[in-house]
């Protein structure tokens, strides 16, 4: 099953091609996300990873389109599914990959787990256990933004099964009231667990905000640059004082819901089909290649992402889990 055609309540046009360095670039990330989280399947499979692991893959263009045209201001906050997202905010993948493996080198010294890290540092506001929690988190960004005056924009992002929740529309109507310069992001992977999103969803997911006067747009998620053109007018638009924008992105995960998942609700040749037609890595290989990278170069690319990333899993399995006393840490901040 291949994702709809794509319904905009704007019309978005891609102006001329991408150069040779944007393409390496895409490509390099694209193929970052989903080594990393390969490599996050066989550590959760071997018994390093505890509690519960949502892998990204199949769904890269989504995040690393959005993420070429934001600016450094700009805040970012998503639901479980997030190592890719803090990949894509530059987050270290040695750090990444401790706090999955529960060490004390993680970004959360080892207490958030896959699901529960963050960096200020990075603009990175967290992943979130709670279905439709970032979208909340996302409002309250969004008006430090405009309280401020810094120009940015709050990127919150959620999936199809998180849409129907209700704090979001409570949040679609406190953003629209406010003006608050948030981008919603729905990235619909046609599945809330295990139930299609014709089953669980009525109507058009980016159409919701209307009621609000919110506008939106679906678009190819499986296309980065797609996503990146789509993201770029939403983003201009929540920068320019106009209030928050819907963006839906059809894309697809390959792999189940969780590592517990085995994904029995589509057949194999649905996912071996949207592999073979629609993938977003092999999609700009393509394009690299039509430009004269031969297959020994992206080998060599292939082989420098693969050894970064083992170099992650070897350092998140060499840190030392945490001690005792950091059950009593970061638990209370003192006024003075």
């Amino acid at each position: 099953m291949s994702p709809p055609k794509s319904k905009k309540k704007t019309a978005v046009k891609k102006t001329g091609q991408p150069s040779l360095e944007e393409l390496r670039k895409l490509y390099y990330e694209m193929l970052m996300i989903r080594r990393f989280e390969e490599k996050s399947g066989q550590l959760y499979g071997m018994g390093l990873i505890g509690g519960f692991c949502h892998l990204y893959i199949g769904q890269e263009a989504v995040v690393t389109g959005i993420n070429s045209v934001q600016k450094p201001q700009d805040t970012v906050v998503t639901s479980y599914r997030d190592h890719a997202h803090m990949l894509a905010c530059g987050m270290d993948a040695n750090g990444i990959m401790a706090e999955l493996t529960g060490r004390i080198d993680g970004y959360s010294r080892g207490k958030g787990g896959s699901m529960h890290m963050f960096s200020r540092e990075k603009g990175f506001f967290g992943g979130n256990g709670i279905v439709g929690a970032g979208v909340a988190i996302g409002a309250g960004l969004g008006f430090g933004h405009k309280y401020s005056g810094d120009g940015g924009v709050a990127i919150a992002y959620m999936g199809d099964g998180a849409s129907n929740q209700g704090q979001v529309g409570e949040c679609y109507n406190m953003a629209a009231l406010w003006d608050l310069p948030v981008l919603f992001v729905i990235e619909n992977n046609q599945y809330a667990m295990g139930t299609s999103a014709t089953r669980h969803a009525a109507g058009q997911l980016y159409r919701r905000g209307e009621g609000y006067g919110i506008p939106g747009e679906q678009v190819d998620g499986m296309d980065v640059f797609a996503v990146q053109t789509a993201a770029k007018q939403a983003l201009d638009y929540a920068r320019s004082g106009n209030g928050p924008y819907i963006l839906e992105v059809m894309t697809y995960r390959y792999r189940g819901h969780s590592m517990s998942d085995p994904a029995k609700y589509r057949t194999k040749e649905e996912v071996s089909t949207m592999k073979e037609d629609r993938d977003p890595i092999a999609n700009v290989k393509n394009m690299l290649q039509e430009r004269g990278i031969d297959e020994a170069e992206l080998k060599v690319v292939d082989k420098e992402i693969k050894a970064i990333v083992a170099e992650a899993a070897k350092f998140a399995q060499e840190s030392p889990e945490p001690s005792e006393h950091e059950l009593w840490t970061d638990i209370l901040v003192e006024s003075v």
